[in-house]
Order: structure tokens, then sequence, then C-alpha cells
């Protein structure tokens, strides 16, 4: 690699820093105070792009007509922002964090959907920069203007940001929200709007971003969750709530990228190495390697007991006689379906009872163990593949399917060890950073896993050949798995993972190992995740990369949180509700995520307490018990 090489990738990536950074910067104020991890942050970009690309499309290019279309367009996100603040997430303030998350995950469904009616599937390139079009002369090469005005952007959106925070009154509350956010509102300041304010400027922040890349790329539906990943790899490596920190985050990982596109393909001792196909997954590495080394991040703050935290999640108690009746009736009606069931209903039928095993060894890390995972696809793919790939050279599908969990557990094993080490909002983007590299090597492993094709032919036994036999055999293990994972809640080992996350101190004070115990907490849920994935994978007959995907791992967290996280049975009922919710409203209209994103909004709020706790809370009023 020339030397002019690497100094126009350093300046590649130095661009691409100062986009990110501005994104990384919205959500990096957002969640230091108000503690909302939006995750409809990249729907934002993703409709200031679309904005900008009309807009100026609108005015008719020039100087003004460009510039003032992209300011502009960040300017409606930073409203629009303010709105939804004010509309919907401030109902939700008091409700649990993770609650909070799902309703802005409806907002990426809803928006998404928008986008679709509003602009259309194809892809929006917008013109090039007026006074910005040509390049200049860089160590013999040639390096856009446009690229140049965003190398300086990023910095002079630091120092402004510096100013307002430092130098203002409003600035300084929102550095004492930050700190600490009950004494600020106990000290007079007015929360609700200091909350929309913060909002607006985050919104508009992500907003700006978006619009500024209309030269540079076009705008494409998925652009959300592609930005999003990246914004929450800068937050959570240069710390959370730290500007600065997201700045220096944002210019490592953007030259890191660049450099890996610039080496290209390395050979060595006779092995061909691509650092191209990296940057797939480079910046997960970054952010698992920081974590690792330095748990909050570059420039943040390590956090102690937040005020109020002392207080612990209400007790799981043993189903009363009445509900205990309640399963097994419904463990009977689910095996006399296939009586008058036609083939469609025994798929979707197989396909909720994997995904609520998948929901249900989730919400055991989740609930009873207090360890928030936003990457548990990793499990539920590592046993599909595993299924499928021992399938494929010549193991029987029985002892494939009964193999694959150990694969699970395996990977629970390695990336759980890492994991128990942090906690909160760090302990969940460690998840998504182990999640997204397993995908990677799924993903590009073409050779072996068949990469992003995936692999077919995985079908069941002959004795397993019709549906109606591999939904009873699916039956048997998807509700087993279930029933075990209920079964080890109330063991000592369940009581010892709740106490180590109601009260970590006292839990090791009386001999409890808490890492210890997170730790088998986390291999326990690989396995059943994996045995679900398995599951999965011989009923579908293929499999590819998307079951370890983000995505996926957001649809488990949608089925629990829908459900309830304080219920046993909420995760069984998220998994059933949004399965089928998602198969028939798919097959209703082309914007099915947005009616999706809106019944999901309707249950937040409606349910707070999801479905199962909702009906919970029914039956307590009704028969006069505290318990159930």
């Amino acid at each position: 690699m020339s030397f002019s090489s690497i100094v126009i990738q350093l300046l590649n990536g130095l661009a691409s820093a100062s986009s990110l950074f501005l994104v990384a910067a919205g959500l990096s104020i957002i969640f230091g105070v108000t503690r909302i991890v939006n995750f409809a942050h990249g729907s934002l970009y993703m409709l200031a792009t679309y904005t900008a690309y009309s807009l100026v499309k609108t005015f008719s290019g020039g100087i003004l007509g460009f510039w003032g279309g992209v300011l502009l367009a960040g300017l409606i996100v930073g409203v629009f922002g303010a709105l939804v603040e004010r509309l919907l997430l401030r109902r939700l303030y008091h409700a649990p964090e993770l609650l909070q998350l799902l309703a802005t995950f409806a907002l990426v469904l809803i928006i998404r959907d928008f986008a679709l009616w509003t602009w259309g599937p194809e892809d929006l390139l917008g013109p090039r920069a007026p006074g910005l079009k040509g390049a200049v002369d860089i160590a013999g090469r040639q390096f856009p203007q446009y690229d140049l005005f965003l190398i300086v952007l990023g910095p002079v959106v630091l120092g402004l940001l510096w100013l307002l925070l430092t130098r203002t009154r409003w600035g300084t509350l929102v550095r004492a929200a930050t700190e600490d956010r009950e004494m600020a509102g106990a000290l007079g300041v007015n929360q609700a709007w200091l909350f929309t304010s913060v909002f607006a400027l985050g919104s508009f922040l992500a907003g700006l971003g978006g619009a500024i890349q209309i030269p540079r790329e076009p705008a494409v539906l998925t652009m959300d969750l592609t930005i999003l990943s990246d914004v929450f790899v800068v937050v959570v490596v240069g710390g959370m709530g730290s500007i600065p920190g997201a700045f220096l985050a944002a210019v490592i990982i953007g030259v890191i990228k660049a450099m890996c596109i610039g080496i290209g393909n390395v050979s060595a001792f006779g092995i061909d190495f691509s650092f191209s196909k990296l940057t797939l997954v480079v910046e997960f590495i970054v952010m698992a390697v920081v974590l690792v080394i330095r748990p909050w991040g570059l420039l943040g703050r390590q956090q102690g007991i937040p005020r109020g935290a002392a207080s612990v999640e209400p007790p799981l108690y043993l189903p009363p006689p009445a509900l205990l009746k309640g399963l097994a009736a419904a463990l009977l009606m689910l095996a006399l379906l296939p009586l008058f069931s036609d083939r469609y209903t025994l798929v979707l039928l197989t396909d909720i009872l994997a995904f609520a095993l998948f929901a249900v060894s989730l919400h055991f890390i989740m609930g009873p163990a207090g360890m928030h995972s936003f990457g548990h696809a990793a499990y539920f793919g590592l046993g599909a593949y595993a299924a499928a790939l021992l399938f494929k050279h010549a193991v029987p599908m029985e002892a494939a399917l009964l193999l694959a969990p150990l694969v699970g557990a395996l990977g629970a094993l390695v990336f759980g060890w890492f994991c128990v080490r942090l906690s909160g909002v760090y302990l969940a983007m460690l998840t998504l950073a182990f999640a997204q590299i397993a995908w990677s090597v799924v993903y590009q492993w073409d050779a072996f896993t068949g990469g992003s094709n995936g692999l077919v032919g995985i079908w069941p036994a002959d004795w397993l050949a019709s549906k109606t036999a591999f939904y009873y055999l699916a039956l048997a293990l998807c509700a087993g798995g279930v029933l075990l994972l209920w079964r080890i809640v109330f063991s000592p080992f369940g009581y010892a993972l709740r106490a180590g996350r109601d009260s970590p101190l006292r839990a090791d004070a009386i001999g409890i190992d808490v890492r210890r115990q997170q730790w088998l907490g986390f291999a326990l849920a690989g396995v059943f995740a994996g045995l679900a994935g398995a599951v999965h994978a011989f009923s579908k007959g293929s499999i590819s990369p998307d079951t370890l995907s983000i995505p996926r791992s957001v649809d488990g967290l949608v089925m629990v949180l829908m459900g309830g996280i304080q219920t046993l049975t909420g995760a069984v009922a998220g998994a059933a509700v949004f399965t089928w919710l998602q198969d028939t409203i798919a097959r209703q209209t082309e914007f099915w995520r947005a009616l999706l994103g809106g019944i999901i909004l309707f249950l937040v709020l409606a349910f707070p307490q999801g479905i199962a706790g909702f009906l919970r809370e029914r039956w307590e009023a009704r028969t006069g018990k505290n318990r159930r």
C-alpha cells in the first residue's frame, strides 16, 4: 500500500467519521439526559436523507437551494423528534427502560413504511453539492472537495456543541441532568422542557448527519438499522453521554474501516486474507476490545449505583393451580390441533413453538438473571447452523438436533465469559458486538457456511417427513424446554441468579459467586436458544445468515417485552402474538411494518406491564390475590 493510498484512505476515514459523529453526538446527548436507548435514531437519519433529497430537488439546486434543503431537512427532523418526545416518550419516562426501547423500535417500523409509501423502494441519490463538485490534488491523487468539507464540519460541530454545553445556561442544565437527573429535578429544573429540547437537538444532529449524505450515498430503506449499529458502537466506545468520546470513537472507527478497504487482500505464508471483508465487523471488534479493557468507554466515566437503584424486581411466584390447569389445557389443545388444522397452520404453529423457546431463553437471562442482551440471536443462529452443517456432513438428523444445542452453549460460554464482567447498556452492547462478529463469520465463510446464500436441503428424517409428525416433535422439544427453564428459575440456582440480580453485594457476602452464576446462566440460555434454532432450521429446510442478524435479536427482545418481562408466561405470550401478527399482517398489506409498529405502540401504552402482566393483574383483581 503506497503512501498516497494511505493518505487518501485516511482522509476517506475522516470524512466518514464526521458524518458518523453528527449522528452519534445526537444519540449521546439524548441518552445522557433521558436515559433512553433510542432505537429510532437511525430512522431519523434515514428520514432526513429522504427529506433532503426531496427538498433539494424542489428548490432546483443552486447553493441556496442545496444547503437550504439540507438545513431545512435537519430542522424538520428536529421538530419531528421533539413531537415524538412530547406525544409518546413523555408517557413512558416512568416505565421500565426496556419498554421505552420497545416503543422506539415500533417507531422504526412505522418510519420505514412511511418512507416506502412516500418515496418508494428505489434508491435515490441526490445531486452533488454546488461549489464543491470538484476535486483537489493530494499526494498525487484526486480527492473530492465535498469530503474535505465534511472533514472540517465534524470538528466545527464538536466545537459548537462544546460552547453550547459549557457556555450557556441550557448547557449547564443539560450537564446537571446528565450527572444526576433526579437531583436536577429536585432543584427546580423544568425536566419536561429540558427533555423536549434535548430530543430536538439530538434529532436535529441525526437529521443533519443524514441530510449531508445525499451527494455521497443513496437514500435506501435499510440505512436506518445500518447506521444505528455503527452509531451505537461509536457512542459505547466513546463512553455513553460523552460528546468528545463520540468524536474520538468516530475517528478511530472511520479510519480503521477505511484502512481495511485500502489494504484489501494480503497474502502471507501462502495464506490469502481479505481486510476488506473486515469492514462488516471491524467496529464491533473494536467495541468488544474496548469494553473488555475499559468497560465504560474511552472517555466515559465509571458509573456508581444510580439514585433509586436499590429497588428490586418483583418476585416471580409459582403459578397457582388454576393457571397450571390452564397451561395443561393449552398443551392438550396444541396436541389436538393437527386433527383439524391445515398444513399452513401447522407450519405457523411450529414457528411459534421455536420462537417461544427462543424468547423464553432470552427472558431467562433478562428477567431472573437481570442481564439484558441485544445479541441473543447469536446462540439461536449457532444452533441452527450447527444442525444444518452436521446434517450436511452425513450426521443423522436426530443426532444433529441433539448436538446443536451444545454449539449454542459453547458460543454462550465463550461470549458470556466476557459479557458477565459488564452491566447495563454496556453488557447489552457487548452481546450485540459478539453476535455481529458471529454473523460476519457465517456471512463470509462461503466454503463452509454457504456465505450469503446460506444452506438448503435441511429436511427432517423420513419418519418426520410430514408436517404433522415434525410439529409433534417441535411441540415436545420446545414445550419441554420451556417447562425445564421455568423449573430452573425456582431451583436453588435460579434463586441464586435472582439474588445476584437484586443485590450483588449481599449475594457475594453470603457466598454466592455472582459472576459464575451469571456465566452458567448464559450457557443455559445458549443451550435452549440453540435447540430453538435447530428446530427452526429443520422446519424451514434451509438456513441463512439472517438467523444471527441484529433484526432477529431485536425480534426476541420485542417478544419478551410484549409479553412482560416480570412474568413467567410473558415470553411465550409475546412470541405467539408477535409471530402471528407478523405473519398475518405481512400477508395483508405491503405496509405491514407500520401496522405492526402501530399495534406494538398500542400494546406499550395500553399494557405497559406486557400482555401476560396485564392478564395477571386482572386475575389478581378478580380473585383478590396478590400472588399468582
